[in-house]
C-alpha cells in the first residue's frame, strides 16, 4: 500500500499552479525578506528537510536554494540524481515516495515536463520546478520581484522578450500576464512558444489587463518597453544545435539599437549563464540599464517566499 498523496498539499511545476493573488503575496514577501535578511525574518523551515535533486547542471538555482533553504531553518540535501537509483532507472514515482517518507519538500531541476507531474502525483510533500524543458517557474518569480523592484510596480510595465521561445519565455509569458504586464516575445518563426502556451498567457492577461504579443520583429517588439530580456540561443541540451541555432537566431540580440528603441529608463534582464556578443551585446549586459545580477540574487529571496508559502499552504 502506498497511501494516497494530501488533498492540500500544494506544488508549484508552472508558473499558473498559484493564484494572482498568491503570486503577489510572493513577492511582497520576497520584497520583505530581502530587506530583512539575517535580521528578523523567522525560520519557517526549523526541524525541515529538503532535498534538491539536480537532473541537469546548475549554478544559481542550486546556490540559492541551498543558501535559502538554510536560512529559513531547514536542512538540505543536494542530490545529484546520477548518483542515485534515479540514474539507474528507478520509477520516479517510486523515488517520489521514499523521498517524500524522508524530507518536507522536493525541489527538482529535470527535462520534460511529465516527469516533475509524475514525481507530484505519487509525492505527499510539496514539489517544486527548479527548470523543466517547459518553464522555469522559481525564475520568472525573480524577474517579477526585480522588475516591481527597479520599475515601482509590475502592471501597466511592457517586458519584451527576445530570442529563443523556450522555457523561460513560457514562464515570463504566463508569470507576467498573471500580474498584469505586457509581454511580447520577439523570435524566429521556427522557434515561437508553444501555441498552447500562449493562448493560456492571452487568456490570463484578459482577466489581469495584460496583454500577449508574438512576433518575429525585434524593433517593433521592443519600442517603448520598459523591460527587454533575453536567454542563451542554445539552452542545456541543445549544444549540438548551438552553430545552426546561431545561424537562425542573427539579428535577436539586445543590442545598442534594441535598447535605443526601448523606453529612456529601461532595465535588462537576462537569466544567466549570459554569452555576450550572441543573444546580448556585452555594452548592453555590462551597461547602466542592466540589473541582471540583482535579478540573480532575487532568485533567494523569490525561492524563499515560495518555499515559506509551500509549506505553510501544505500543513494539515
Amino acid at each position: 500500500m502506498t497511501g494516497a498523496v494530501p488533498l492540500g498539499v500544494r506544488h508549484f511545476l508552472l508558473d499558473t499552479d498559484i493564484s494572482a493573488a498568491e503570486q503577489a503575496d510572493i513577492l511582497e514577501d520576497a520584497a520583505r525578506r530581502k530587506r530583512t535578511r539575517r535580521v528578523s525574518e523567522g525560520t519557517p523551515l526549523a526541524g525541515r528537510s529538503i532535498a534538491l535533486v539536480f537532473e541537469k547542471p546548475s549554478t544559481r538555482t542550486r546556490l540559492s536554494f541551498e543558501v535559502g533553504v538554510v536560512e529559513l531553518g531547514g536542512h538540505p540535501l543536494v542530490i545529484d540524481a546520477g548518483t542515485t537509483q534515479l540514474g539507474r532507472g528507478e520509477p520516479i514515482e517510486d523515488t517520489a515516495r521514499v523521498m517524500s517518507r524522508y524530507v518536507d519538500a522536493i525541489v527538482i531541476r529535470t527535462f520534460g515536463q511529465d516527469r516533475i507531474e509524475q514525481l507530484a502525483a505519487a509525492a505527499s510533500v510539496p514539489v517544486v520546478n527548479a527548470l523543466t524543458d517547459l518553464a522555469h517557474p522559481c525564475q520568472a518569480l525573480a524577474d517579477l520581484q526585480t522588475i516591481a523592484e527597479h520599475r515601482g510596480t509590475l502592471a501597466g510595465q511592457t517586458l519584451t522578450y527576445v530570442g529563443d521561445g523556450n522555457n523561460m519565455a513560457h514562464s515570463l509569458l504566463l508569470a507576467g500576464a498573471m500580474a498584469g504586464l505586457h509581454v511580447r516575445v520577439a523570435a524566429p518563426a521556427d522557434f515561437s512558444p508553444q501555441d498552447d502556451i500562449v493562448q493560456s498567457a492571452k487568456d490570463i492577461a484578459g482577466a489581469s489587463g495584460g496583454s500577449v504579443t508574438v512576433t518575429t520583429d525585434v524593433l517593433a517588439a521592443a519600442d517603448g518597453a520598459d523591460v527587454l530580456y533575453t536567454d542563451v540561443w542554445a539552452s542545456m541540451g541543445q549544444e549540438a544545435e548551438a552553430s545552426s541555432r546561431a545561424k537562425a537566431f542573427v539579428g535577436y540580440q539586445i543590442s545598442d539599437e534594441v535598447l535605443a528603441a526601448a523606453a529612456a529608463d529601461a532595465i535588462v534582464l537576462h537569466c544567466l549563464p549570459a554569452h555576450r556578443g550572441e543573444e546580448i551585446a556585452a555594452p548592453v549586459m555590462d551597461g547602466p540599464h542592466s540589473v541582471v545580477f540583482d535579478q540573480a540574487e532575487n532568485r533567494l529571496h523569490a525561492q524563499k517566499a515560495l518555499l515559506a508559502f509551500l509549506v505553510r499552504a501544505s500543513s494539515p
